[in-house]
């Protein structure tokens, strides 16, 4: 099987080449073109998922030998969150490979972070699946990097950042709140809206109401930040 052009560029960035070419396909195909014929990366990304924690663990404790559960708890989700997959994702350009439906593509499915968060995980069970757990390892720890040391500053997750924003300046805690809901009802995708008692605002949209209000929560701070 011959890759296209787009994926073995791909895999020069991830530095991996596949001898199972199927996987890396699969892995970058999105539910919204899958066919009997085509599989989606749904499953693979929901194994990514638990690699991606096994590396983010062992790689924790190795860095911090004193570290308590209480300390490695938070770092270890700032690690593996969909935030920081999305964040590695665009590092190496995977929306530029990614397969999708003509309607995903018309509304900016290669920049949204959710699509981009679980098509990473789902490239590093194809990694993993194509050459053992050893390979996928490393590829993690290369494309994570310097986040892995500096994972304190990134430890409190976004919504908890924004209400000490809040109530630093003598605010009440922020509103979140369901604005839109769309598609069919085994993978709806939310739009919450973050909202400060002052009335500033940004709104979000992912497949599950935690993820957008973490989003939501991120794209108000990030706004507030350039005031």
């Amino acid at each position: 099987m011959r890759l296209a052009a787009e994926l073995s560029a791909l895999e020069a960035r991830i530095g991996h080449s596949f001898s199972q070419p199927d996987l890396i396909v699969r892995a970058v195909t999105h539910a919204s073109m899958s066919t009997p014929a085509r599989h989606d990366n749904q499953r693979l990304e929901f194994l990514g998922d638990r690699v991606l924690g096994l590396v983010m663990a062992e790689a924790l404790l190795a860095a911090d030998a004193g570290a308590p559960e209480g300390q490695l708890a938070p770092r270890y989700n700032a690690l593996v969150r969909k935030e920081a997959c999305a964040e590695v994702a665009r590092e190496i350009a995977l929306g530029d490979a990614l397969k999708l439906g003509r309607s995903e593509m018309l509304s900016g499915g290669r920049r949204k972070q959710a699509l981009l968060g679980d098509a990473m995980e789902a490239v590093i069970a194809a990694v993993y699946l194509d050459a053992g757990f050893e390979a996928a390892r490393a590829m993690v720890l290369r494309l994570w990097g310097p986040r892995i040391t500096r994972v304190e500053d990134d430890a409190r997750d976004a919504k908890t950042s924004l209400q000490e924003w809040a109530q630093a300046r003598g605010l009440p805690p922020p509103d979140y709140s369901e604005v839109a809901r769309k598609g069919p009802d085994h993978a709806p995708i939310f739009t919450i809206r973050a909202q400060l008692a002052s009335g500033q605002s940004a709104d979000a949209e992912a497949g599950s109401k935690r993820l957008a209000e973490q989003m939501a929560a991120q794209s108000l701070l990030d706004r507030l930040e350039q005031k």
